[in-house]
């Protein structure tokens, strides 16, 4: 047994290593798998025992959220670069473009992005923050006249549901086949030209209940 000053330092710095190396093997794995990899699997990867994974990461809610944490702060970068741009309509592309890349060069980010998870805390304040800028960007750009008037936040998370399941379609077959079709649907989103709409949007009790169908919850 090593005694001393050594002692607790070197558990320390092993402490570390095995959490970065837990990561490094999360993201390889929920990039190419999406949010339901096997633990087991990152375990291995990492070289470390499934314990000591959960000694770290208690949930898997709280691997997914020390994963994607830089990328989320990317997401609302972008949001808040966005609004400091004098043209609304592009400080609106910037976020989606941001938003919909990201989920194009990983599975379990797609997957975070579409799917309702529970969360609390910091997880619940960043994505708090995203939905306040994402709905930020859409008023400034419909009080600029660029986007029409009758385009809701609700609206938005279909759009993600749709751009989810082209990039699970064409993921290692066409990976930038997702821009055509999100700038297609930009260009729906569009004030000019707009026609009046035959439904209305789904309500947030409605949204709650077709997220939670897609997120397998129900």
């Amino acid at each position: 047994m090593t005694s001393g000053p050594e002692g607790p330092r070197t558990l320390r710095r092993d402490g570390r290593r095995n959490r970065d190396a837990l990561l490094a093997a999360a993201r390889e794995a929920f990039a190419e798998h999406g949010l339901g990899a096997s633990l087991e699997g990152v375990a291995r990867a990492a070289g470390v025992a499934i314990g000591t994974l959960y000694r770290h990461f208690p949930t898997r809610g709280d691997l997914v959220r020390a994963v994607f944490a830089d990328k989320l702060r990317i997401v609302v970068d972008a949001g808040e670069r966005g609004l400091e741009l004098d043209d609304a309509w592009e400080g609106f592309l910037l976020f989606l473009e941001t938003l919909c890349g990201l989920q194009a060069e990983d599975r379990g980010f797609n997957d975070l992005a579409s799917f309702n998870r529970p969360a609390t805390g910091e997880a619940a304040e960043v994505r708090d923050r995203v939905n306040e800028l994402w709905g930020r960007l859409l008023v400034r750009a419909q009080e600029c006249g660029v986007v029409r008037r009758d385009l809701v936040l609700q609206d938005m998370t279909i759009l993600v549901w749709s751009h989810s399941r082209i990039i699970e379609a064409t993921y290692g077959i066409a990976p930038r086949a997702w821009r055509r079709h999100l700038h297609l649907m930009l260009d729906a989103y569009r004030a000019e030209h707009a026609h009046p709409l035959p439904e209305p949007p789904l309500t947030d009790a409605e949204l709650d209940l077709a997220t939670a169908r897609i997120s397998g919850a129900s």
